[in-house]
């Protein structure tokens, strides 16, 4: 165990990070607001809805077309979400280009990986299973796998223990403001993509690097000093 603990970890968000989801969640959120006789809402609506799980999705959805929803309500129709979802999980989801790739050669140096999502943990691994994905992680912790989620920093502090790893050798990669704030409340250098879900350009929000493709991630990783990357850069 102390061999994987000093071993770097990369820990990824999921949507609109490893993977493009956007066409499944908006697709199964827009059948549910059809049903209620409400308006579908546009892709380009994603990143104000996408980030803090399904219920803060199903909500901002129906909020989007004026409604707010009561409590008895959203745990209703977030049910019904969780059941339409899973049956259509990877119907247009993929991941990013470059992703495989860049898996590949991190793994290839010695890294780990762990997933860390506000996505509900089984949906998580269902989605990962089905893109054929789950062998490349350590960990796959949810928004409902601890007491608490991203932006706290226990989420993905428990995501890097239950990966075998250690805070000190961890880098997490993200695309929204939930993502970089629980890197800095965890004290973990932080990487933002710009191509994810966010209704704020990530550069604004103080990540440590930006990068818009995943070809990018080894140099930006290693750009930033940190001495563990850097002995396996020699390495590599």
């Amino acid at each position: 165990m102390s061999e994987n603990r000093t071993a770097p970890l990369l820990v990824f968000d999921l949507d609109g990070t490893l993977v493009d989801t956007a066409g499944d969640l908006l697709g199964t959120l827009n059948a549910l607001l059809l049903r209620e006789g409400l308006s579908a809402l546009p892709l380009t609506e994603v990143g104000t809805l996408v980030g803090a799980g399904a219920r803060a999705l199903v909500k901002r959805g129906f909020h989007a077309n004026g409604v707010t929803l009561d409590d008895a309500t959203t745990d209703r129709l977030f049910a019904e979400f969780v059941t339409d979802y899973g049956a259509n999980i990877a119907s247009k989801s993929k991941p990013y280009p470059g992703v495989l790739a860049a898996l590949d050669r991190f793994h290839a140096a010695g890294w780990r990986f762990a997933v860390c999502t506000n996505k509900l943990e089984g949906l998580s691994r269902q989605l990962i299973g089905e893109l054929g994905l789950s062998h490349r992680f350590q960990a796959v912790c949810g928004g409902d796998t601890f007491p608490v989620r991203k932006p706290d920093a226990r989420h993905l502090l428990g995501t890097i223990e239950r990966a075998g790893g250690a805070a000190t050798h961890a880098v997490m990669i993200g695309d929204s403001r939930a993502d970089i704030d629980a890197a800095r409340n965890a004290g973990i250098p932080v990487i933002a993509v710009s191509f994810g879900y966010t209704d704020t350009p990530v550069s604004a929000l103080d990540p440590d690097v930006v990068i818009d493709h995943f070809d990018a991630l080894w140099d930006a990783v290693h750009g930033l000093g940190l001495p563990f990357a850097s002995a396996e850069a020699r390495l590599h």
